[in-house]
């Protein structure tokens, strides 16, 4: 556990190596059976379709790395470092109703937790919320879970400028949240 502790320090997370052990087989349970045999998600004719331009959906074979790893450790991660309410109003210097009132408004995003409300923070700055959140929240696809939103938000996006900047570099330093709406209206969509 030494290796793990040195790990989450050098991460800056704070959070005990038992604890953190604990998200992360919370998070695999969420995720998709141990052994998913991918084509039991899809019809016959589906199943026949994708075959016949190539993908694989066979089981996992025996030794072949888990790809739901990256996932578990991402969501042990944004679990780990959102903010509960009281840290969101501490954050913001509001009262924990305000927050409250923001998230069921949509200003905010998050999800109810074992312990109540967790906020991630990638959508807020040192003293507030990040500047036009609610523009790109309001856009966001209901389908789509906290990780992938917050995968969008911190990973750079070719659309937003050369070199590319993630979209919540973008809306700190001012550009146009209705850009950041307009790319986030279409996640989860083919492209």
């Amino acid at each position: 556990m030494s290796g793990l502790r040195s790990a989450l320090t050098r991460a800056g997370l704070r959070v005990e190596a038992d604890e953190f052990v604990s998200l992360v087989e919370d998070a695999s349970r969420r995720l998709a059976p141990v052994d998913p045999r991918p084509a039991d998600y899809f019809s016959v004719d589906q199943r026949a379709a994708l075959e016949s331009v190539g993908l694989d959906l066979s089981p996992q074979r025996s030794g072949e790395k888990d790809v739901r790893a990256r996932t578990v450790a991402l969501q042990a991660v944004l679990r780990d470092t959102a903010l509960t309410v009281a840290g969101a109003a501490d954050r913001l210097g509001v009262d924990s109703s305000r927050v409250r009132h923001r998230l069921s408004a949509g200003q905010l995003v998050g999800w109810k937790d074992r312990g109540g409300w967790r906020l991630p923070v990638w959508q807020f700055t040192d003293d507030d919320a990040l500047p036009g959140l609610a523009t790109v929240l309001a856009a966001v696809p209901a389908d789509q879970p906290a990780l992938v939103v917050a995968a969008f938000m911190t990973t750079p996006q070719a659309a937003l400028g050369d070199p590319p900047v993630t979209p919540r570099d973008w809306l700190l330093a001012g550009g146009a949240p209705r850009r950041v709406a307009a790319l986030m209206s279409v996640l989860g969509t083919p492209a």
